[in-house]
């Protein structure tokens, strides 16, 4: 049962991605909170049935406790989120998914753990893979903001002039920062982890499912303290449930995170390398339903990323 908790908890996580891609509206400047409402409410939910029905013990020192974890996991997400706005899903998404390069090398240098030659030979292809893709993504978002300004320069009527403008801001955006929230994901999300590793392996200051309904509730008052902010003093029309992309997205997010832990629990050594590259499907759903169109250079720095991650999947599942 083991594989089929791993290729489920794979399609869940790749197609949560492709909903949280299709959820962030580039008109909507706080879409990326508003997603973060929704995944708070439906954690919310699944921990409060989870609690139940396991009869586990879980107290509010059990949320403080774990907060930093959640931080870390939490801002990471929205930052993922924001990002997705700017970028297209086929480069955030493996980008991202290089946070493990962040544990192992914080893992090395605090508790100097001893890499293997798969977890040096993995950092080094992601890192490569990462370098060359920043390089190619900016090259190209540049010549399309070439070709903006000259379409620019052929309008003359105000309101097309004005419609341009905004665009060419939009590629702006994209052309020097939009990079860095993949980035920024991959550096949180990974010390997240690191300290995950701290609070449930090396000291073991909380136990699993307590440390589970800690996130899920912590993600819950995110949820919930954003949309007393949004409704009540920017005085703005939330529309959660009305935005159905959002919700989905929320709902495979929870269901992957819970097939998860059955499949690493049943066999470790392989689910490990195959959940690790669900960011294939996410490439491959982007490809498929959004449109999004690559050059050649660009999709074959995204292989390499994929499998420098595939090798530290790997190498972690043999560990």
């Amino acid at each position: 049962m083991w594989f089929i908790y791993a290729i489920v908890t794979l399609l869940f996580w790749a197609v949560a991605d492709l909903f949280y891609k299709i959820g962030n509206k580039d008109e909507d400047n706080n879409s990326h909170l508003k997603t973060g409402i929704m995944v708070g409410l439906v954690m919310g939910i699944h921990a409060s049935i989870y609690l139940v029905v396991n009869g586990i013990n879980f107290s509010l020192m059990d949320l403080i406790k774990y907060l930093p974890v959640s931080f870390f996991y939490i801002t990471s997400m929205i930052i993922g989120y924001k990002g997705l706005k700017y970028l297209e899903l086929s480069i955030s998404s493996p980008i991202q998914n290089c946070s493990g390069v962040i544990t192992s090398i914080l893992l090395f240098l605090i508790f100097r753990e001893t890499l293997g030659i798969l977890d040096i030979i993995g950092i080094i292809i992601i890192g490569i893979g990462v370098s060359c893709l920043s390089i190619f993504e900016r090259n190209s978002q540049k010549k399309e903001l070439a070709l903006l300004k000259k379409k620019l320069k052929k309008e003359r009527e105000k309101d097309k002039f004005l419609k341009f403008k905004k665009k060419e801001k939009i590629k702006k955006i994209a052309t020097f920062t939009a990079l860095i929230f993949p980035l920024l994901y991959c550096i949180l999300d990974g010390a997240g982890t690191f300290l995950d590793s701290i609070y449930l392996d090396k000291l073991e200051l909380i136990g699993e499912d307590p440390a589970l309904i800690a996130y899920e509730y912590t993600f819950f008052i995110y949820g919930l303290v954003v949309f007393i902010y949004l409704k009540f003093f920017k005085k703005e029309e939330i529309g959660v449930l009305k935005v159905k992309s959002r919700l989905f997205a929320a709902v495979f997010e929870t269901l992957g995170q819970f097939f998860y832990v059955f499949a690493i629990s049943g066999n470790s050594t392989l689910a490990c390398p195959i959940i690790a590259s669900y960011s294939m499907v996410s490439v491959l759903l982007s490809r498929v339903f959004l449109k999004e169109k690559l050059n050649i250079w660009e999709y074959i720095s995204i292989f390499i990323v994929l499998l420098g991650i595939v090798i530290l999947g790997i190498s972690e599942g043999l560990a």
